[in-house]
C-alpha cells in the first residue's frame, strides 16, 4: 500500500487530480442511480462520493494541489449556470412577466425564515454568533454568503479565531444542505402523490394556453366591401394576427400577395388564433364548402429552419418573399410556440417556417434561410467563450450598496447565469449566434455539475469527519438541519397548497432559493420540462442579493 501510494503521489498534479476526479465521477453517478422505492440521490450522489474520497485520501496521506481543484470547481459551475442561462433565455422573461412576483416573494419569505431560525438558534440554544453565521452559510448552500458573513465579523472588531469559525460551521452544513432540499423535493412529490410527467404536460399545457393556438379555416369571398381591396389593406397578410397563405381563383390555387385584391368566388385559406378567424369571416363571406390543399396541385407546403446568419434579425415583411419568391410564409414555430407571421416579425436562428409556394419556389426560399440540420447540431464555441468572458466580467463588478460593508456581487454563479439569459434572449449578434442544440448543452451542464460537485465534496471530506465527531459538530449538523428544512418545508407547501404552483416550477423555486445548482441539476433530470430552470433564474438574482445581505443584517441585530 505505501509503495502505490508513493506513486501516486509521485505523479503531476494534474494526473492525480483526474485520476481522483475520474474515480469520484463514476462512483457518485452510479451512487445517483441507486434508488429506494424509486427515490434516489441522483446526482447529489456525486457529493457524497466525493465527501467519502476526501476523507479516505486524507487517511491515506494523498495531496493534491488545491489551485488546481478551486480551478475545476469553479470552470464546472460556470459551465453549468451558463448552459441554464442559454437554456431558459428566450423564453426567461415572459416567465417572469407572469409568474415573476409570485416566486420572488416565496423566495424572499424562504430567505426570511432561514433568518428567524438562524437567530433562534443563536438566541434559545445558545450557539456562538460566529458559527451561527457559517452554518447559516453552509445550510443553504451560498458561499458569497459565508465571505459576507467573515467580512461582517472583520468589520465588528471579530478576533482571528471568530473570523475562522464560519467556515467550519459551513463545512459541517454544506452537505446537508445539498441533500435537504432534495428530501423536501421527494416530501412533496409523495405527500401530494405528485407523477413529474404529469406535471411537465401541465406546465406546457399552460404555457401553451397563454399562447393563442394558431387554427385554419377554409373562407369563401361573398361580401362586396371586401372586393378590390388589397390584402395589405385589410390586414390580412399577418399584420393583426391572421394570415391569408392560399388563394382558390377560377379553380387554381397560387400563392396570394400583399397587393393581392380579393373578388367574388375566391376562396381563402386563412391561418390565425380562432376568434380572430371567425371575426374575418364574417368581414369576407363565409366559410367555404371546399378544402383549400396543396394536393393534386402545382404547389406544396415545407417547413424550413432558418440557419443562415445573412437574415437573423431581419423582419419578414423586409424580405418580401411573397413578391421576390412567389411564396408565403403561413405560421413561425419559435422554441414551441406558433407564431402568426407579421410582417414585423423578426428571425431568429432555428425558427422553423412553414412555407407554401412552387417546389423550385420553395427550394430558394430554403437556400435564403439556410435551412441546413446539421448547422443546428453544431456548437458554435465563439460566441460560448465570449458569453463566458462577459459573465465572470459581470460577476466580478462589485456594486456597492450604502450601509454595507462590503460590497455586492454576482460572483461567477450569478455573472454568466445573467449574461448566458440575456444573451440567449438576444439570440446573435452579427455573424455570433448564441444557440446551442440540446444535446450539446446537456453534456456540457451535466460535465459542468459533476466537476463542481466532485471537488467540492473531495476538497470538504477531509474537514468533514474530524468536525462531525469533535467538539459541537452533531450540533452544528443538527442546526443546519433546522436551517435547510424548515424554510424549505414550509415555502413548498405553502407554494403547492396556497399558490397552486406547478410541482417542477416549485423544484425550481426551492433550488433558486438555496442558490444551489445541484438540486436544480436534480429537478432537470425527473422530466425534460423547462420548468425548473426558468423558476430557477427567475428568483436568482433577487435571492443572491438577499443571501448576501442576510448575515451583514445578522450581525448587526446580534453582534
Amino acid at each position: 500500500m505505501t509503495v502505490l501510494i508513493e506513486l501516486f503521489n509521485g505523479l503531476p498534479d494534474i494526473a492525480r487530480i483526474m485520476l481522483m476526479l475520474s474515480v469520484v465521477a463514476a462512483a457518485g453517478l452510479a451512487l445517483g442511480q441507486v434508488k429506494v422505492r424509486g427515490v434516489g440521490l441522483g446526482i447529489g450522489g456525486v457529493l457524497f462520493a466525493g465527501i467519502a474520497a476526501g476523507h479516505v485520501a486524507k487517511g491515506l496521506g494523498l495531496t493534491f494541489d488545491h489551485h488546481v481543484l478551486h480551478f475545476m470547481r469553479e470552470f464546472g459551475l460556470i459551465l453549468f449556470v451558463y448552459t441554464i442561462g442559454v437554456q431558459v433565455g428566450p423564453g426567461f422573461f415572459a416567465a417572469l412577466k407572469k409568474s415573476g412576483l409570485t416566486l420572488n416573494l416565496l423566495a424572499a419569505s424562504l430567505v426570511g425564515l432561514g433568518v428567524l431560525v438562524a437567530v433562534a438558534i443563536h438566541e434559545i440554544g445558545g450557539v456562538p454568533l460566529p458559527a451561527v453565521l457559517g452554518i447559516f452559510s453552509g445550510a443553504v448552500t451560498n458561499t458569497p454568503s459565508l465571505g459576507a458573513a467573515q467580512e461582517m465579523l472583520r468589520e465588528v472588531g471579530a478576533s482571528a479565531a471568530e473570523i475562522n469559525t464560519p467556515s467550519l460551521g459551513y463545512a459541517v452544513a454544506y452537505p446537508f444542505g445539498i441533500v435537504g432540499i432534495l428530501i423536501t423535493m421527494g416530501l412533496i412529490r409523495l405527500v401530494f402523490r405528485i407523477d413529474p410527467a404529469a406535471e411537465a404536460d401541465a406546465f406546457e399545457r399552460k404555457r401553451r394556453a397563454q399562447v393563442e393556438t394558431l387554427e385554419t379555416l377554409d373562407v369563401a369571398v361573398r361580401n362586396r366591401t371586401a372586393m378590390g381591396l388589397p390584402l395589405r389593406d385589410m390586414q390580412l397578410f399577418g399584420d393583426h394576427g391572421v394570415m391569408v397563405s392560399r388563394l382558390l381563383r377560377e379553380g387554381r390555387l397560387q400563392v396570394p400577395h400583399p397587393d393581392t385584391c380579393l373578388q367574388a368566388g375566391d376562396v381563402v385559406h386563412l391561418v390565425g388564433p380562432r376568434a380572430r378567424l371567425e371575426a374575418v369571416k364574417r368581414l369576407l363571406g363565409e366559410a367555404a364548402e371546399v378544402t383549400l390543399t396543396t394536393k393534386g396541385t402545382d404547389m406544396r407546403w415545407d417547413r424550413l429552419v432558418v440557419t443562415n446568419e445573412h437574415v437573423l434579425g431581419k423582419a419578414i415583411g423586409q424580405l418580401n418573399l411573397a413578391d421576390a419568391y412567389d411564396v408565403v410564409v403561413s405560421r413561425v414555430n419559435r422554441a414551441g410556440v406558433e407564431l402568426v407571421p407579421s410582417p414585423a416579425l423578426h428571425l431568429q436562428f432555428g425558427d422553423i417556417l412553414t412555407a407554401i409556394g412552387k417546389p423550385a419556389d420553395l427550394q430558394r426560399v430554403a437556400s435564403l434561410m439556410g435551412n441546413s440540420a446539421r448547422r443546428l447540431q453544431q456548437v458554435e464555441f465563439v460566441p460560448v467563450f465570449i458569453g463566458i468572458l462577459l459573465g465572470v466580467l459581470l460577476g466580478s463588478i462589485p456594486f456597492y450598496i450604502p450601509g454595507m460593508p462590503a460590497p455586492l456581487k454576482l460572483g461567477l454563479a450569478g455573472g454568466p447565469l445573467v449574461v448566458a439569459i440575456l444573451l440567449a434572449r438576444i439570440g446573435h449578434i452579427g455573424p455570433l449566434v448564441w444557440f446551442m442544440p440540446p444535446a450539446a448543452n446537456m453534456a456540457l451542464r451535466e460535465i459542468g455539475i459533476v466537476m463542481f460537485l466532485a471537488v467540492v465534496g473531495l476538497m470538504s471530506g477531509d474537514r468533514f469527519v474530524e468536525t462531525l465527531v469533535h467538539g459541537d459538530g452533531l450540533l452544528w449538523i443538527g442546526c443546519g438541519v433546522l436551517v435547510t428544512l424548515i424554510p424549505l418545508l414550509v415555502v413548498g407547501f405553502v407554494a403547492r397548497v396556497f399558490a397552486r404552483q406547478n410541482y417542477l416550477t416549485i423544484c425550481g423555486l426551492l433550488s433558486g432559493s438555496m442558490t444551489d445548482p445541484p438540486a436544480l441539476a436534480f429537478a432537470n433530470a425527473m422530466s425534460t420540462s423547462e420548468a425548473p430552470a426558468l423558476a430557477y433564474a427567475t428568483v436568482y438574482p433577487l435571492v443572491m442579493f438577499l443571501r448576501i445581505l442576510a448575515p451583514q443584517v445578522i450581525v448587526l441585530m446580534l453582534w
